[in-house]
């Protein structure tokens, strides 16, 4: 069974790897922007569709506000951009958001930072996975009745990948993520070239009408100001995932900044030539589409009706119908792209939690590489929690949009907020002209930002609050509390477990007072007096629990028959328990002397099958947990191996985490019973 395991474990992961083989890792500029920059460049594929659902939501009036949204979403991913390039190269140690909000304007600051990012890393892999299984269903409607199926499946496999290591899911995810550019850029180009030379592509929703929504007829006023607003908040999809480069710095191949930089102003050119492409065509193809098919007019049954995403009806207009291959190929290469946009999450979420358990705000598990030397239990929770989301909300991306891109707009405004306090007190302490002018530059950059970044969050939270962002507030802040609390415990553990005065520390006991749990004669109960007469305590006795009379007469029989001259005392259970007498007796030995150590000695079992250890009696393991919180008492497991043992006591490969030990070499597969 242990083998077996341990096959399938390095089949799906791969051989460990050493902690020296770590700078093997590290990304040059061509791996590291479809590992970092899947999300904000996948988010051409909906961006533009999240716009034009809004929109609709007037009918076909309030279309005409799509380029000056598309605009304003252009200038807003432009300005954010150039503030994390500052990011990188004042903070290349790989916080990010995190380490600037933190450093510059407190604790409190960078929790909230980070508790958004969290969230938002999680949404970022159920929105994707979601929008991905979307194109899927586009292309193969038949699936629908599968999209939970899908999207945990597609999930599941994501994480496998990331969990063989950063490298070699950078390797996996290359070739689908410049496919898609490559795709996108095609379509957008063959788009415009038909369109200026008369031969405009019309989309297959062109000859529908749309019907406003009861409460968005006739907008005017403050209603027509919020439908903008919320199809601009929509749109700022587009930026998600941008900050991932500026959390994996460290990721990078030397020199870490400007590598990074570079690969933040590439995605930022290529995202917002695609993204501007995109919804220049869906406006030339005349794209409608609606959160209802009921409300498209001219349909023959709208309830039978499926509507296709924005990019599938433009790719159908530009290459000539659905049964083209560009049409298939835009499908399959969008809807690869969009699962694997997140992998930007499965790549950040992991380093933040590792620097956050760094600082104590999460387990210190968090912080610990796998055999791949990968965050893997960062990687293993990030998982779990987006495929609880795609469950609870059937993967459908209506529902998840809602609960998105607040957080990742938190996080840029207050690291915006940061860098502008950082640079106030760079140039208090800057004599150089020169420098001070770059500086005043970033400075008036990331003031910039935080102003545009501040309003969206604004727009944001007023304008997707009811729709279920409030949720995604409410998990922020139960986070930043958690994470609060948990800092809380392991301040006050250290604070409990510091060493005051060493002398008195190093004091030892007054006597050691040895106890040998028995159950019977027989060869484990032997090697354990053995054990317990080796560290010469003052005392030294054996320990039964008479549970059964004629049981506990023939024990006494053979101690006398073998001349064991170890005290024997029997505690008498009259209702059949162990544990309570057994933990009773040592207890009032420890009251007797106080200033003694009590040294119990367990005998165990040691078995090489899992079936094994529900043939012995496990008392052991509730004795050893209920002696552990006695003070003043300590507990020592003396193995016994079965010939059954044999077997696993070879090498199975390492174990997880053997590698950020330093083992040496593989450890041996033992299972530990108890008689």
């Amino acid at each position: 069974m242990l083998n077996v395991t341990g096959m399938l474990k390095r089949l799906v992961i791969g051989r460990a790897m050493r902690s020296d083989e770590l700078h093997g890792t590290l990304l040059p500029k061509r791996l590291a922007l479809p590992i970092f920059a899947s999300d904000p460049l996948s988010s051409v594929a909906y961006a533009t569709q999240e716009i034009l659902l809004v929109l609709t939501l007037g009918g076909l009036t309030y279309l005409h506000f799509t380029p000056w949204i598309a605009g304003a979403v252009v200038v807003l991913l432009t300005v954010v951009v150039l503030s994390y390039r500052q990011v990188v190269h004042a903070y290349p140690s790989g916080g990010g958001s995190f380490e600037v909000a933190s450093t510059n304007l407190g604790p409190s600051a960078g929790l909230v930072v980070a508790a958004s990012l969290l969230v938002d890393y999680v949404m970022t892999v159920a929105v994707s996975v979601a929008s991905g299984v979307d194109n899927i269903i586009s292309a193969i409607p038949a699936l629908a009745h599968q999209r939970v199926l899908m999207a945990l499946v597609f999930v599941a496999v994501l994480a496998a990948i990331n969990l063989r290591g950063m490298r070699e899911s950078g390797r996996a995810f290359a070739a689908p993520t410049y496919l898609f550019i490559g795709g996108v850029l095609i379509m957008v180009i063959t788009g415009l070239i038909r369109y200026a030379l008369g031969d405009a592509p019309v989309a297959e929703s062109a000859a529908y009408g749309v019907r406003p929504a009861p409460s968005d007829a006739h907008l005017t006023g403050l209603a027509l100001v919020m439908l903008v607003l919320r199809a601009f908040s929509s749109g700022c999809t587009a930026l998600t995932g941008v900050e991932a480069i500026s959390n994996g710095v460290p990721a990078f191949r030397k020199p870490k900044s400007r590598n990074a930089a570079s690969t933040l102003a590439a995605m930022g050119g290529l995202a917002i030539i695609m993204f501007v492409g995109v919804t220049t065509l869906a406006l030339v193809a005349k794209v409608h589409i609606t959160d209802d098919s009921c409300r498209l007019t001219g349909l023959s049954d709208c309830a039978t009706y499926t509507q296709r995403t924005v990019i599938a009806q433009i790719a159908a207009a530009v290459f000539g119908g659905e049964s083209s291959f560009g049409f298939y190929f835009i499908q399959a290469v969008t809807a690869l792209v969009l699962i694997l946009a997140a992998n930007t999450a499965f790549n950040g979420f992991p380093l933040l939690s590792s620097i956050l358990a760094q600082h104590r705000y999460l387990p210190h598990q968090l912080h610990n590489r796998g055999d791949r030397l990968a965050f893997s239990n960062g990687i293993l929770a990030l998982a779990i929690v987006a495929g609880l989301l795609l469950w609870g909300y059937r993967a459908n991306v209506t529902s998840l949009i809602h609960l998105y891109i607040l957080g990742v707009f938190t996080s840029f405004t207050l690291s915006q907020l940061g860098m502008v306090r950082h640079w106030n007190r760079a140039l208090r302490g800057e004599p150089d002209p020169a420098a001070r002018r770059r500086h005043h530059t970033a400075r008036v950059i990331n003031a910039v930002g935080a102003v545009f970044t501040g309003i969206v969050l604004l727009i944001v939270l007023v304008t997707k609050f009811t729709q279920g962002a409030w949720l995604a507030v409410l998990a922020a802040a139960v986070l930043w509390v958690l994470m609060r609390a948990i800092r809380r415990h392991y301040d006050a553990t250290a604070a409990e477990l510091a060493v005051t005065d060493p002398h008195a520390e190093l004091v030892p006991p007054g006597r050691v007072l040895a106890i040998v749990l028995v159950s019977k004669v027989h060869k484990p109960t032997l090697r354990a007096l053995a054990y317990a007469r080796a560290i010469h305590p003052d005392r030294l006795e054996a320990l039964t629990v008479s549970v059964d009379a004629e049981d506990t007469d023939e024990l006494r029989r053979r101690w006398e028959e073998f001349a064991i001259d170890v005290p024997l005392k029997v505690v008498d259970s009259p209702y059949r328990e162990i544990t309570r007498p057994v933990v009773g007796y040592v207890r009032s030995v420890r009251r007797d002397s106080p200033r003694d150590v009590v040294a119990v000695f367990i005998p165990e079992y040691v078995v090489g099958h899992w079936w094994e250890n529900a043939l012995h009696n496990q008392s052991a393991l509730w004795l050893k947990s209920r002696l552990l919180f006695t003070p003043g008492v300590m507990v020592t497991s003396v193995p016994w191996q079965l010939s059954s043992s044999a077997h696993a006591n070879r090498p199975t490969g390492r174990a997880p985490g053997a590698v950020r030990r330093g083992e040496p070499v593989p450890p041996q597969a033992t299972r530990q019973g108890r008689p």
